[in-house]
């Protein structure tokens, strides 16, 4: 599937929306640690294949995955969560960007803020530090081949997608699957949203007071069931 295939999927999509669907598809959700924030939030939302690499103090390899890289592809870069240095600035981000690359996912930190915010590539990152790296460590064999964000190892077989809510992680073999549920839970609490507007409560068409009379009948019963009797998506 080809970066403009999986944009095509996902328009509209929030990754709320995205990570309902793969809880309800029983797929793993993979989200990005809370503390990687866009550095502009009015370009914050962007979507494309996972580049992975890995940083060992040198931007060698950033030019050798954007090399390797398809436009529309999103460079998820891992330098181990470091504080001690920023591991990309604003050359990266400009030949990130006349690549094509779509957006970076920086585990870790960033430099060169305003020249970042000028370029005005997508970013990602933990934070900005003004040295850049200081030293360089062995590099591994398979540096392009994975790259860890958080707790997650991501590949080529991810899909990545950020907007203002964070950055959600998805199996390729699985993104139409989970767009199509995604575009039904969406829809579905649209719909619910107007209802409020329009001066039915959410409760009632949840039928709140059903799911409490249940409840005191078998306290086992769960909110989540009683929505599924019914298609109510707001949990999910």
């Amino acid at each position: 599937m080809s970066d403009a295939e999986i944009a095509a999927l996902l328009p509209g999509l929030t990754t709320p929306h995205l990570a309902d669907a793969c809880i309800r598809k029983g797929v793993e959700v993979r989200c990005a640690p809370p503390e990687l924030v866009p550095l502009d939030r009015a370009r914050s939302r962007f979507v494309g294949r996972a580049r992975p690499v890995r940083h060992y103090g040198s931007v060698d390899v950033f030019l050798e995955a954007i090399a390797d890289a398809e436009p529309g592809d999103v460079l998820v870069i891992d330098n181990q969560g470091r504080t001690d240095e920023a591991c990309v600035g604003d050359l990266v981000a400009l030949e990130a960007k006349a690549a094509g690359i779509a957006g970076l996912i920086v585990g870790g930190l960033h430099r060169d803020t305003a020249e970042l915010l000028e370029i005005g590539l997508p970013l990602f990152s933990a934070g900005a530090l003004p040295t850049g790296p200081q030293s360089l460590r062995p590099r591994e064999n398979d540096a392009f081949a994975t790259a860890r964000v958080g707790r997650w190892w991501i590949s080529r077989e991810d899909i990545v997608v950020a907007d203002l809510d964070g950055v959600l992680f998805l199996p390729v073999i699985r993104v139409a699957e989970l767009a199509d549920t995604a575009q039904r839970i969406r829809d579905t609490e649209r719909e619910q949203a107007a209802r409020v507007r329009r001066g039915t409560s959410l409760r009632e068409q949840l039928r709140f007071a059903e799911y409490l009379a249940a409840r005191v009948a078998d306290p086992a019963t769960t909110f989540r069931a009683h929505l599924r009797r019914f298609g109510g998506a707001v949990e999910e």
